[in-house]
């Protein structure tokens, strides 16, 4: 056995979640030590079944992998987990709300990126952003500590506006591994063909499409925020820590003049890192 294997599920999730570099660890750091556990147990398994699609060339050898997952989870639910995600994430998951059908709902979103590469239209890609981005918001603000019902639609509306930088962000990287998010009918509403996309072509046409594309994150961005119930503007620090680090990057982006398509354009850690400590030492009152 390695030196580096993990000796517990615990050790295992956690670096799982910090080596994954994303924005969402800087959130997690200033949570209580179970609430921490939790969400990060919950965004090593969202980090497993998210790699299937990234890193499994063979379509056949991925579908058989998320159908382990499937497995996996109904097992672990009636009391027998095996893989160390699930070992570390099951002693929360009644404390928490966290259920069955939210881990399934993200594998089935997982699964829509191996079946569908296109979509043709902005409710299409709702679908999609709903299972891999709003339920995982969802259950994120269970664990963060949620006591309003309304909560949950503020994590929906945000899950939605974090997924639609990401895909802002990645248009170059998903081109290239033969996947377009950006809906069918605002390509052709803005004159934009996906070949150029492809190509790496950059025109006043995909200035414009993007720039509509921006538009609409900045409104779920606003409407999430409006949403956000009073009582929970405190458990839910960590979501708008998240919200603060990604609508920075989106305005990056736009200043960039949507240089996408030849490059991932990213924050450096320290200013995650302090993007997140504003939010804990001050609140949010606007993004």
């Amino acid at each position: 056995m390695s030196d580096t294997t993990p000796a517990s599920p615990q050790e295992y999730v956690q670096q799982k979640a910090a080596s994954s570099g994303s924005s969402f660890y800087y959130a997690f750091l200033f949570l209580a030590p179970e609430r921490r556990a939790a969400i990060v147990a919950f965004y090593a398994f969202c980090r497993e079944v998210d790699d299937v699609v990234d890193e499994v060339e063979d379509p056949g050898v991925a579908q058989a992998k998320l159908a382990w997952w499937h497995n996996e989870v109904h097992q672990a639910y009636a009391g027998q987990p095996t893989h160390p995600v699930m070992r570390a994430l099951m002693p929360w998951t009644d404390r928490f709300g966290i259920e069955q059908r939210h881990l399934l709902a993200v594998i089935e979103g997982c699964q829509m990126d191996l079946q569908q590469t296109r979509y043709l239209d902005f409710p299409g890609l709702q679908r999609y952003c709903h299972l891999v981005a709003g339920i995982v918001g969802e259950v994120s603000a269970r664990i963060f500590g949620q006591q309003d019902e309304q909560t949950t639609r503020y994590a929906h509306e945000l899950g939605l506006a974090l997924q639609l930088t990401n895909i802002i962000r990645d248009v170059g990287e998903d081109a290239m591994r033969g996947r377009i998010y950006l809906p069918i009918n605002e390509l052709q509403q803005f004159g934009v063909k996906a070949n150029t996309l492809l190509k790496r072509e950059y025109s006043e046409d995909f200035r414009r499409l993007m720039q509509y594309q921006g538009q609409r994150a900045h409104q779920y961005y606003d409407r999430a925020l409006d949403l956000l119930p009073t009582i929970d503007r405190r458990s839910q620090k960590p979501g708008l820590m998240m919200a603060s680090i990604y609508r920075t990057l989106l305005r990056e982006i736009e200043q960039s003049d949507f240089q996408v398509l030849h490059q991932r354009i990213s924050l450096t850690p320290l200013r995650k890192f302090w993007l997140a400590w504003k939010v804990q030492a001050l609140g949010v009152r606007k993004l």
